[in-house]
Formats: C-alpha cells, structure tokens, sequence
C-alpha cells in the first residue's frame, strides 16, 4: 500500500474521528443539560462517550449485561445480531463499563475498515481511484457510525472487507472464515454468501482456471448466520425470532412495506413535522442513488461485487416500511464507493463538491446523534 495514500487516509480518519467525537459530545452535553440541568457536570470524555451512545446501543448494553429475551409480538433483543455484544463483552471483561466498551469497539473497527478498503481497491483500480474511493467512504456521512457510535455496522463492515481482501489474494479459507464471522454480525448473509461465491469463480476464471469442488467454499461463510439460527431454536424454539420481532416495530413483511405505503403516508401527511419528512427523504434519496450504482458494479468491478451489492442494498430496501435506517445500512456496499469514484473520475469538481459536502454533513449528524436525535 502506498505510504503517501495511506498517510491521507490516516490524517482523514483521525480528523474525522476528533470532529465527530467534539461535535457528538457537545451535542450530549447539551443534551443532558438541558434535561437535567441540577445534575452535576460530568467529565468531557463522558459526554464522549455519551454522545455515541443512543438508540440501539441500548439494545446491545442490554444483550451484554443481560442476555438475550424474546418476546412474541413486542420489541425483543433478538432482532439483533451476536457478534457485537460478544466482542463489547470481551473488551468490557477488561475494565470499561459497558457503554465505554461498545464505543472502543467500533473506534477499533471503523478506522481499521476504512485502511482494509483502501488496501482492497488496490486490487481492482490504479493509486489515485482508490484513494478517492477511500475518502468518499471516509467523509460519507453516516461514516458516523464508524467513528465511535455503540452499532456494529463498524465490525460488520471490518470484516465483510477483509473477507473480500483475502479473496483477492487468493486466500479461500480464510475469507470464507471471515465471512462466516461477519454473518453473525447482521442479518445480510445471502449477500455475503453469493458475493464470494461469485467473486471466487469469477477470480478463477479471470486467471484462466478450472472450476473445482474446493470454490464453492463459500456457502460455508453462512455458518454465523445458521449458529445464531440454531442459539434461538434451542433457547427459545422460535429459530427466525430476529425476523418475528420485526413487527413490533413496525416492519411487517409484506406488500406494504414493498410499496412503502408508510414511507408516502409519512412523508405526505401535513401532521409531520418538517425534520421527520427530511430525514425519510433523504433515506429514500440515499437508497435510489445505491441502487442506481449496482449496475455500473456489475460493469465495472465485476459479477462478484454487482452480486453482493444488489443483494445487500436490496434485503433492506424491500423490508424497510420506510427507508429509515438505509444512510447505515449503505455503508456495507463497500463497492459501491469505488464504482462512485471511478465515475466521477473525470468529474474533479463534482467529487469535491461530494467530499466537502459529506464532511460538513457528518459532523452535523454527529451533533445532532449527541442531541438524541433519530437519524438512522
């Protein structure tokens, strides 16, 4: 990897990192203070701390301090996914407290991604192209939850990267190994299963070989998935709880939410206030131009990466009742940031215009995650 791109992204990620970490405890503190203005005035690093904690970081505080519970028909912690409890468990073992754990984690795993993408694009595109890539992930705005927020979307995205990684370098068991521990970190196997599939056979035959048995490894990368299947069969007898649980809050599969009946009832009803119908609009916008992206994957970066693109974007595009969510989601189609790239190549301006503007807009919803807002 060359030390000049490599040095960029590292001066990037940190000032992002810094920007976020300000802007998110500043939010929480005035956050705290405005709720409870005779509490004493906590620590700096607290209000850090406190400022990425929010949302579902609670739902994982409980699943490492308490377990899992399920409950048909109610908001229950098996809508979530083992890996990351497991690894902010074993880093609260160590002396954090929970919320300081969860928040080390995914400082650990979020820089750790952007370095394994930068290293990944090599593979496929010249110096500069990966660069660039790399940054318009970086400064992506809901690159937030890479930066310090309690989500596992870091861990996900670490390891979904370095499974593709090792693909590349011809590494089979390996990536397969590491793609069976990513599908224990999100519901999103079959993406991860078909792209390395694909990407396998794909690698083969751009090298002139023959396909054998020992190439359709991959399928092996869903044995995270069939575990936490088989925990929730035997400890609750319901093995699809994580999909059941869905409906409490308000993702009923179905026709409905493939139309997204909620998302125009929301967005056009006079009773919703102004920030609620941004925040669905900027969702669905998010989601159309990722979805616009899979073809050009497909054409420029091969059937592996359009297939683990179109399945990825595609799982939650048709779930969601109303797009929310889909800002985070996007950030593990990792190619999707270098078909980006490789577009805007001979559209400088454009590509800063997209940088500046990311880079504004992430501490922005840093701030505005610190202040408990809803934002993905």
């Amino acid at each position: 990897m060359s030390r000049s791109a490599s040095r960029t992204l590292v001066l990037v990620i940190l000032a992002a990192v810094l920007a976020c970490a300000v802007s998110a405890g500043m939010g929480a503190r005035r956050y705290h203070r405005k709720k409870n203005p005779q509490a004493p005035v906590a620590r700096i690093d607290e209000y850090v701390v406190m400022g990425f904690v929010g949302w579902d970081s609670n739902w994982y505080a409980h699943i490492v301090e308490q377990g899992y519970f399920y409950r048909p028909g109610e908001q229950s912690s098996v809508a979530f996914f083992p890996l990351y409890p497991l690894a902010v468990r074993a880093v609260d073992e160590l002396g954090p407290d929970v919320h300081q754990a969860g928040v080390l984690v995914t400082l650990l795993c979020g820089p750790l991604a952007l370095l394994l993408f930068l290293h990944w694009a090599r593979f496929r595109v010249d110096e500069p192209i990966a660069l660039q890539a790399s940054l318009l992930l970086a400064l992506y705005p809901f690159s937030l939850f890479l930066y310090g927020v309690m989500y596992s979307d870091a861990l996900f995205l670490l390891l979904v990267v370095g499974a593709f990684l090792l693909l590349e370098k011809g590494h089979l068991g390996l990536a397969v190994l590491l793609g069976a521990v990513a599908t224990a970190a999100r519901p999103v196997a079959p993406a991860v299963v078909l792209g390395l599939l694909a990407r396998r056979l794909e690698w083969k035959r751009e090298r002139g070989e023959r396909w054998t048995a020992l190439d359709l490894l991959p399928v092996l990368s869903a044995l995270g998935f069939v575990l936490y299947i088989l925990y929730l069969d035997k400890q609750f007898g319901a093995p699809f709880a994580f999909v059941e649980v869905q409906s409490a809050w308000g993702q009923e599969p179905g026709w409905r939410s493939w139309l997204k009946l909620s998302w125009f009832k929301t967005v056009f009803s006079p009773d919703t206030n102004t920030e609620t119908a941004l925040r669905l609009c900027i969702h669905a916008a998010l989601t159309l131009g990722a979805l616009a992206l899979v073809w050009p994957t497909f054409r420029k970066l091969g059937w592996g990466y359009g297939v683990y693109c179109a399945v990825l974007v595609g799982i939650p595009t048709l779930s969601t009742k109303d797009f929310m969510g889909m800002g985070r989601y996007l950030l593990s189609a990792f190619p999707l940031f270098l078909t980006l790239a490789l577009l805007l190549r001979e559209h400088p301006r454009v590509r800063q215009g997209l940088l500046a503007a990311g880079a504004v807009s992430l501490v922005f919803l840093a701030a505005a995650f610190g202040l408990e807002h809803y934002i993905s």
